[in-house]
């Protein structure tokens, strides 16, 4: 059985690389530490590597217009096409995946250098049109892929270090696709379903199952519209998106207030929230460490379980399409995800999305 140490790292299609970067490093602090392209052998490609503690995203922009980011940005707009998992043996997680159903994108390869780092990779296909690559790593973790991408020293940013890994990704699925892709990842990844939940806001309908690895260290919250109820904002996103794909990337912090006061004044919007939920929150989740002033103020949620308290906020949509966006979470002992929350947040997002801002 492959062991799964976590999300290694994710790899956005972009229509711009460079102006994608900018927006990343200058609001949210995550810094260029490397650059692939032709002249490293990444053929029709131009990619940036950004990193904060062990947050990382792969920016890649296509050349040309056969490229395959070029044809997803076609399709999709900007959006996650990959998701890195970082296992004990990449070649021996491809044979057993593909044993267990699925279908192959690239076989393995290897990367070395002259650190004694070695980087293996593989892919496999995984919803919609992301695949998940299989990464194995040996050494300094200094490189990302030995050869492919030259490592730089940090671009100049802010200095905070506001976030710590990537908590977990959400997925849309179009109605009727949920069982069957909670069932690829049982029956092919080995996750287990630890959350379901169905959320009805304002006429529209939603089933949710959370799926996570053995090792709790990749967490995916898949989602379907219920095609039975008024089309909302999940139906909007499958529309805009073209099919199946990442809606929101959570970034874990370990003190939200900070990273999100630090966030707003760099000029990052967020989705608003209404006086009544602060009003009601002591009610459903008891005394909160934080002043509830401050949480309203900022417009952070909070939400509870067995094991303690989540603090969570959501950015708006960074894209034309109003696709994908940025959750900031901070885990006060909670191990779940905010359910209590998705009603509000699905509420802001009705409110966002009936706007005139673009």
């Amino acid at each position: 059985m492959m062991e799964i140490y976590g999300i290694d790292h994710v790899e956005m299609y972009v229509g711009d690389a460079k102006q994608a970067a900018f927006y990343l490093a200058h609001a949210f602090g995550l810094q260029v530490h490397g650059q692939g392209g032709p002249e490293t052998g990444l053929a029709g490609q131009r990619s940036l590597l950004l990193r904060e503690s062990a947050v990382q995203i792969v920016l890649t922009s296509g050349l040309a217009a056969t490229h395959p980011a070029a044809e997803y940005v076609q399709r999709h707009g900007d959006g996650v096409a990959v998701v890195g998992i970082e296992v004990d043996n990449a070649s021996v997680a491809y044979t057993e995946l593909l044993n267990r159903g699925a279908v192959s994108v690239s076989e393995p390869s290897t990367f070395t250098d002259e650190h004694e780092t070695t980087v293996v990779i593989a892919e496999v296909a995984g919803f919609g049109d992301v695949i998940h690559r299989l990464v194995e790593r040996h050494g300094p973790r200094r490189e990302f892929l030995p050869g492919a991408f030259t490592i730089t020293e940090p671009s100049k940013g802010p200095d905070e270090k506001l976030f710590s890994e990537i908590d977990h990704l959400a997925i849309c699925v179009p109605s009727g696709e949920l069982k069957s892709t909670v069932e690829f990842y049982q029956n092919v990844f080995g996750f287990v379903p630890i959350f379901d939940e169905y959320i009805e806001v304002a006429g529209q309908g939603m089933e949710s199952t959370v799926v996570q690895s053995p090792s709790k260290h990749v967490t995916f919250t898949l989602i379907e519209p219920d095609p039975n109820r008024r089309p909302g904002q999940i139906n909007d996103f499958l529309t805009w998106h073209a099919g199946a794909g990442v809606q929101h990337i959570a970034l874990r912090t370990s003190d939200i207030v900070e990273a999100v006061g630090t966030l707003k004044e760099r000029g990052v919007n967020f989705l608003a929230s209404p006086s009544a939920y602060y009003k009601a929150l002591p009610d459903r989740v008891g005394e909160v460490e934080t002043p509830i002033a401050d949480l309203e103020e900022l417009g952070i949620l909070v939400d509870k379980d067995h094991w303690g308290q989540l603090l969570q906020i959501f950015t708006e949509s960074m894209h034309i399409r109003r696709t994908l966006f940025l959750e900031i979470i901070e885990r006060r002992g909670a191990m779940t995800f905010g359910s209590g929350n998705i009603k509000a947040l699905y509420e802001a997002k009705e409110r966002e999305l009936q706007g005139v801002e673009v």
